[in-house]
């Protein structure tokens, strides 16, 4: 059965493997094993929400920002597969509604439509399917997950940071973050945490220390663009 995605060394049909055409021996092409691993992560979350579906550097709010803003970011698609290769990330941090989700969206769009595996989650869900995972009663499926998540080539996390803190989900963050740090992994954050001190307070100081080596800090200032939107409705109820 052939994958969705062309051999990108052309050897093979999209299956994973080349035939002999003399023998009629069947080996495994080059490509098998990012096929593999495409197809173990596809039970992660590797869907772009509905409302980032359309993203683009040339609409609106992205056509709209800065190039300051945007230099790095087209930089770092523009040569996605090799910033994957290496194990680059992104921070994207500032204030609510300054573009963040919208500009790792787009990091993450150019992953997928390159054919690589992708995990999106927002740090609340990421932490809600691994509370399921224990309530599976299964060590198994607990690593099993955790593994999926440190092998994806490209791991997205929105809202680090919104959660409550408390022990456990600072270990859970520390042993995600940690085994991409080990294993050379990208991982792309947002954050509305602008302080570094207030985000290691919030997600644990050795946390904050492996970002900080694993990802560019990109920091996004400006007014909410979402704010306009909720004034005027407060007008029109005053």
């Amino acid at each position: 059965m052939t994958d969705e995605i062309p051999c990108p060394f052309g050897a093979c049909d999209g299956s994973g493997f080349v035939i002999d055409e003399a023998t009629r021996v069947a080996r495994p092409c080059r490509c098998r094993p990012a096929r593999l691993e495409r197809r173990r992560a596809r039970r992660l979350s590797a869907v772009i929400p509905r409302k980032y579906q359309g993203v683009s550097f040339d609409r609106p709010p992205v056509s709209e920002m800065h190039d300051t803003i945007l230099r790095p970011i087209r930089r770092f698609v523009r040569h996605i597969d090799a910033e994957l290769d290496e194990g680059h990330g992104l921070w994207l941090f500032g204030r609510p509604g300054t573009g963040k989700t919208t500009l790792a969206m787009l990091v993450s769009r150019a992953a997928i439509d390159a054919g690589r595996s992708v995990a999106i989650y927002s740090l609340p869900r990421l932490l809600a399917e691994i509370r399921s995972t224990f309530e599976a009663a299964s060590e198994g499926s607990y690593l099993d997950f955790t593994d999926r998540l440190a092998e994806v080539d490209l791991l997205h996390i929105d809202d680090v940071g919104a959660e409550n803190t408390t022990p456990w989900v600072l270990e859970q963050l520390y042993t995600i973050v940690n085994a991409r740090y080990e294993a050379e992994r990208s991982v792309v954050i947002t954050t509305n945490i602008v302080d570094p001190a207030e985000l290691a307070e919030q997600i644990g100081a050795r946390t904050v220390s492996r970002l900080e080596e694993m990802c560019t800090a990109l920091p996004l200032r400006g007014e909410d663009a979402r704010k306009p939107l909720f004034e005027d409705a407060r007008s029109h109820v005053a």
